[in-house]
């Protein structure tokens, strides 16, 4: 194909995915039934991972919950019950140490079955400005946020790639978009999750396999005790987000395959200023 058919494809394909968009605003898109479904979360024990296991519990799915903190998740497992899971197992599992992600995994395998909805929502924050985080704690940043990934793809996809089926959620971070003062080292974690979430679904389009979807969650600082302290300039423009409310766009945005979720809506027009801005800068250089 020569550069004039490759530029005139680029441009029509860009051009039809946002009138797709744009009459997504009006027209909802169809919900797919995911009853019966293995969903594994990691980071269940609590917080935002407690209100996805409910949320998808109530959607009649098979549950796979981990976390580090046993007495969380067995909490976890009992209100996800409550909310009309079918099955709930739960694992004690430090997702920074691969072969522990690897051990566990194929335990989950043995005794539950293949994983077809993984939510990688495990995530840490060092609260410190980049010089006085220690090496440790920045160490444990990528490992929980970003590595992390990389090991539980490498244990439950083969799977989903084999079915054609499945879907990946990673829950990343507006800090994973747009650098913040005072969290070099969260930032940093959550751009290499929203990259390597994003390379891996070019992948699976590129070789075929467009029945395993993905989804990448992009939210603001949400009030669940991890950004106690944090405060924003600009509350209606982009306010502290209710963690209850965050729990139902993610659920909706898996059931309809919606690849980006930026919250709150603000955060699309933000995302297009920077580029916007980083185009202009290298124009004028």
């Amino acid at each position: 194909m020569n550069f004039f058919l490759e530029t005139m494809q680029v441009l029509l394909l860009s051009i039809w995915y946002n009138v797709e968009s744009f009459i997504h605003l009006f027209v909802p898109m169809k919900k797919k039934n995911i009853a019966g479904e293995v969903v594994l979360i990691s980071g269940a024990g609590s917080g935002i991972g407690r209100l996805m296991a409910q949320e998808f519990a109530a959607l009649g799915t098979v549950l796979v919950l981990w976390d580090i903190n046993q007495e969380g998740m067995k909490e976890t497992a009992r209100l996800a019950k409550q909310s009309g899971a079918s099955r709930v197992h739960y694992y004690l599992c430090d997702c920074s140490d691969k072969s522990e992600v690897y051990r566990v995994a194929d335990q989950v395998k043995r005794e539950v079955g293949d994983v077809s909805i993984l939510v990688n929502n495990a995530g840490i924050v060092t609260g410190k400005k980049f010089m006085d985080a220690p090496d440790s704690l920045i160490e444990k940043t990528v490992e929980v946020n970003t590595m992390a990934h990389f090991w539980t793809y490498k244990a439950f996809l083969p799977a989903m790639i084999a079915n054609n089926h499945g879907h990946l959620v990673s829950i990343a971070s507006s800090a994973g978009l747009i650098g913040v003062n005072g969290l070099a080292d969260y930032c940093a974690s959550k751009f290499a999750a929203v990259g390597f979430a994003e390379s891996v679904g070019l992948e699976l389009l590129a070789t075929g396999k467009d029945g395993v979807k993905t989804t990448i969650v992009c939210p603001y600082f949400i009030n669940t005790g991890m950004f106690d302290g944090c405060q924003t300039k600009w509350p209606r423009l982009l306010p502290i987000l209710d963690p209850n409310y965050v729990a139902k766009k993610i659920i909706d945005a898996v059931l309809t395959d919606q690849v980006f979720l930026l919250l709150p809506k603000s955060m699309y027009l933000i995302t297009a200023l920077k580029k916007i801005q980083e185009i202009w800068v290298v124009l004028m250089v």
